[in-house]
């Protein structure tokens, strides 16, 4: 009879030690998905979890409780079989059955599969806790008195919010749960807020736009072989910006020969401006915000630096809307079998994200930028170095910048023979 009463409060006490682990080691945010879709363990266990002092309380009692039965009944048994030797050999049996037994084994099954063990043991402590809530107040209330003289409040412990960094790793460790593209699209929105709108933008010489103070000829001759959606008016030089103009509001007047410069401007936009250290994210709301598309990029002295679209941020999140690699990015083309010839003026952020470089972002934003850094000078044809494992040979310089460079990144090592239908 003593015998079957002990291995009960053997069982007990994994339980009590198992639950708890598992309780512990529950998916926080999983468990609060499962219960809002109405999961009875889930809803249980996260209304538990809210007070995890009162929880944690009421298993410690009834684990110390069982254990405290057993070990008396073990020494009853060993007194009655091998008399006051039985006292030792009781103690150290019985360490060695609760270790396996009642700890490491249900503990580590309960690390192993929590929601396995701990939906189903809601259920149990949902009662207990009303039975035995008297004595888990009474141990809570002392338990807080020592904390208090020890300086220490619950209300200061950490929630379980997580960072932008933590929550990274969350996504990067998801494996199969979140495809492949869909994790690099939350990862690129992560890092939207440490981009800013200069990474992105298209640099001023390279703005396409219509200079008013030309002939009116030129002008419609450039709006009739145009390619963009919208386009920027300037008088003379792009610092003189006189709004933006959507092509297809003029389409009209140009099929009836009615345009001239004055229906031009009437039909402009007044220009926006956005300074050039606004992050990604924020400019993405600011666009939402004020309904616009496009906006000029403006430094501390209110001069264009560039320009940059709501696509262009777009494109930060989904990827570029081409497959081919060398049309993502501008001023960009092969030069033999692992070299590429490369404008000065070309971003490094949008060589790394085009071609999968892992050029230094953190410093200079272009490659002319990259390279004058580097060698702190500006570098006569022929010049070579090595930045990280990248080789930059210098090929054209003029007007105080490297024009055109060969870069030859390391090479890839070869992987199996697979088709990559990712993309679709």
């Amino acid at each position: 009879m003593l015998f079957c009463i002990l291995i009960g409060m053997l069982i007990l006490s994994a339980f009590f030690s198992g639950s708890e682990t598992g309780l512990m080691t529950l998916n926080r945010y999983r468990m609060k998905h499962l219960a809002q879709t109405g999961h009875g363990g889930a809803t249980r266990a996260a209304a538990m979890l809210e007070t995890p002092d009162k929880l944690i309380g009421l298993i410690l009692l009834g684990n110390n409780l069982v254990n405290i039965i057993a070990s008396s009944l073990a020494t009853v048994i060993g007194i009655r079989l091998y008399g006051d030797f039985g006292v030792v050999v009781s103690t150290i049996a019985l360490t060695i059955v609760v270790l396996i037994f009642s700890e490491v084994t249900p503990k580590t099954l309960s690390a192993l599969y929590p929601e396995r063990i701990a939906y189903p043991a809601a259920y149990i402590y949902k009662p207990l806790l009303r039975v035995f809530w008297p004595l888990v107040y009474l141990f809570n209330s002392a338990g807080r008195g020592v904390l208090w003289l020890l300086r220490v409040s619950p209300d200061d412990a950490a929630s379980h919010s997580l960072s932008s960094e933590e929550l990274r790793t969350v996504v990067t460790e998801a494996g199969a749960m979140i495809p492949r593209r869909h994790q690099q699209m939350l990862l690129s929105i992560l890092d939207m807020e440490n981009a800013a709108i200069e990474d992105i933008m298209v640099p001023r010489n390279e703005i396409v736009g219509i200079d008013i103070s030309k002939p009116w000829p030129e002008i419609l001759e450039q709006l009739v072989h145009n390619q963009h959606t919208r386009l920027p008016l300037y008088d003379g030089s792009i610092d003189e910006i006189r709004g933006i103009v959507h092509m297809r509001r003029m389409l009209a007047l140009v099929s009836n020969n009615e345009l001239d410069k004055e229906h031009l401007l009437s039909l402009a936009r007044d220009p926006y401006f956005i300074p050039e250290n606004t992050p990604l994210n924020q400019q993405l709301l600011n666009f939402q915000n004020q309904k616009r598309r496009i906006g000029f990029v403006v430094d501390e002295y209110g001069d264009i630096q560039g320009l940059a679209t709501l696509e262009d941020i777009l494109e930060e999140i989904v990827g570029e809307f081409t497959t081919d690699p060398l049309t993502r990015v501008k001023n960009v083309a092969m030069d033999g079998e692992n070299s590429y010839l490369v404008d000065g003026t070309v971003a490094i952020r949008s060589l790394n994200r085009a071609l999968g470089w892992r050029l230094p972002v953190d410093g200079p934003r272009t490659v002319n930028g990259l390279i004058t850094e580097q060698t702190e000078t500006i570098p006569e044809p022929g010049t070579r170095l090595k930045i990280g494992k990248y080789v930059f040979e210098i090929v054209e310089t003029g007007a105080n910048l490297v024009q055109t460079v060969r870069v030859r990144p390391p090479r890839r090592k070869r992987r199996s023979r697979a088709v990559d239908t990712d993309d679709g």
